[in-house]
């Protein structure tokens, strides 16, 4: 078109000849006669009209022409066969097949239907380059095939997950079978991962798996709060690929496939009874799929590993991350908070409330406002309690320091007498437990009268037969403990203490 534009300026401004502009245009004198016709039938001189480009200089003189049979052949809706090719197992001759049933006389042959197809689609959206840089990015993802390990013993099998991990600018490739997806499993994998890399990339690049992240959503998502702690204790930063969106994690998808195909199709044949046993064969296989020459590009992974990206990555942390369940937890009216079917105390005054739960598997901690509040060692007893006396109210907690030995004490110090009572009425239940209640009660009365009355009223009662705490409470109320024993009246005190005060029997309070 510079051309052109010169040619115009020479014949309309300098006013050359035709073969003079041929000659100093190093061009034909056909092609410069051509030109000028085609202007003067676009009606076209200089200097040309504003706004007037090389674009619209070219349809001016080249204006295009259907073939009149081309005008006649049907359009196939390209939209719609793109929609169309979504759907698993259509295939675009099926759908040209279809496309020339509803035009038998004017419809395209299928190699112009792919070629005007193939036109279309490189028109619309285009994809980005991706550029990575060394140390940068690695990304993470579950391969879609599964390989079985079977119990020699029962003969079952269970299907061993493949975690597939690449670093963004070599290409370097690890793969890593676990039992499952969860939680452990995947934070372990990643932490092989990066043992095997050496080191640590600026960014982890996830699928919105839910050992991931919890929430996605289109530009934002929220990620496993265990994942992020271990992030965090890596010193890397998670940003998930966008939901529907493969391109994003690229590398990761096509490692997958590789990962398919040069490693898991080659021990299909293959039986394995444990998971070492499965993850020793893949690593030998790993070797041979990162030595394995690039197509286009010189080199191999390995050698593309070995020169730009090793000294790129971040330093490992001095210890590998001990995986740490995350989670919230109500904390019931008894103040315990349950975790995986036991219950575990915290501080009586977060009743009511939600605290965070960080378990591992010889720990349990309890989180309220960022603060630790409660650590207990890990128990597996399902229905168990695991209680601390500071976390209990002073009310819970003096019940709580109930036992035998504390009642003996303290029924000591006040008396043998005192001390008998309280013995016969522990050995009274089926178990102790049963009577704590009625011992605390007499000794109590130490309190209301004083431990010199107590002693000799219970001194009375054993004297007397009836070592009751209704008995001695009798004795105080009715001042007899500060008569001397043996006397005439204590066969009528035996029996009026037998048929009044004994505690198992009613008075006529009780059928009113």
């Amino acid at each position: 078109m510079r051309k052109i534009h010169s040619i115009l300026r020479l014949h309309f401004e300098a006013g050359l000849s035709q073969r003079q502009i041929a000659t100093s245009q190093n061009i034909g004198y056909g092609t410069v006669a051509n030109y000028l016709s085609r202007a003067r039938t676009a009606g076209l001189s200089w200097p040309l009209p504003a706004g007037m480009g090389e674009r619209e200089l070219g349809a001016a003189l080249f204006p295009t022409r259907k073939n009149a049979k081309q005008a006649d052949f049907a359009p196939p809706d390209f939209p719609a066969l793109q929609h169309e090719l979504k759907t698993k197992g259509m295939t675009l001759m099926l759908l040209w097949q279809e496309y020339r049933e509803a035009h038998p006389d004017n419809g395209y042959s299928y190699s112009q239907f792919c070629h005007r197809y193939n036109h279309w689609l490189g028109t619309q959206k285009r994809s980005m380059r991706q550029v990575h840089i060394a140390g940068e990015k690695c990304f993470v993802d579950y391969a879609g095939s599964t390989v079985p390990i079977v119990n020699a013993s029962s003969g079952e099998f269970i299907k061993a997950q493949i975690f597939v991990a690449v670093l963004g600018a070599s290409g370097y490739t690890f793969a890593h079978a676990s039992l499952s997806q969860t939680e452990a499993d995947w934070i372990h994998s990643h932490n092989a991962a990066f043992a095997f890399f050496g080191g640590i990339t600026q960014i982890v690049v996830p699928d919105c798996l839910k050992s991931a992240v919890t929430k996605s959503r289109p530009w934002v998502a929220t990620i496993n709060p265990a994942y992020q702690s271990w992030a965090d204790y890596s010193g890397t930063v998670i940003i998930p690929a966008r939901a529907r969106h493969p391109k994003d994690k690229a590398k990761a998808e096509l490692n997958v496939l590789l990962v398919t195909r040069w490693i898991l199709m080659r021990l299909r044949h293959h039986t394995f009874f444990s998971l070492g046993q499965l993850n020793d064969a893949i690593a030998q296989l790993l070797d041979s799929l990162n030595d394995r020459p690039f197509q286009k590009l010189p080199g191999s992974r390995r050698s593309v590993y070995e020169e730009l990206e090793r000294q790129a990555l971040s330093a490992l942390p001095a210890a590998p991350y001990e995986y740490v369940d995350i989670r919230d937890a109500g904390v019931h009216v008894d103040y315990h908070i349950e975790y995986k079917r036991h219950f575990y105390s915290v501080p009586h005054s977060l009743a009511k409330t939600t605290v965070e739960v960080r378990a591992s598997n010889k720990l349990v901690r309890v989180y309220a406002h960022g603060q630790q509040v409660a650590c207990h060692p890990r128990s597996q007893i399902r229905a168990g309690y695991s209680t601390l006396v500071e976390h209990m109210p002073s009310g819970h907690r003096f019940m709580s320091e109930w036992s035998v030995e504390r009642f003996e004490s303290w029924a000591g110090d006040i008396g043998q007498s005192t001390l008998q009572v309280v013995r016969t009425q522990l050995r009274k239940k089926r178990l102790p437990e049963q009577s704590f209640r009625s011992v605390l009660a007499l000794l109590s009365l130490a309190k209301k009268y004083d431990r010199v009355r107590l002693e000799a009223a219970c001194e009375r009662a054993v004297e007397i037969g009836s070592p009751t705490r209704t008995s001695v409470e009798s004795i105080l109320k009715k001042g007899l403990d500060s008569k001397p024993l043996n006397s005439a009246s204590d066969t009528e005190l035996q029996d009026d203490l037998f048929l009044q005060n004994h505690e198992n029997v009613r008075g006529s309070t009780a059928f009113s």
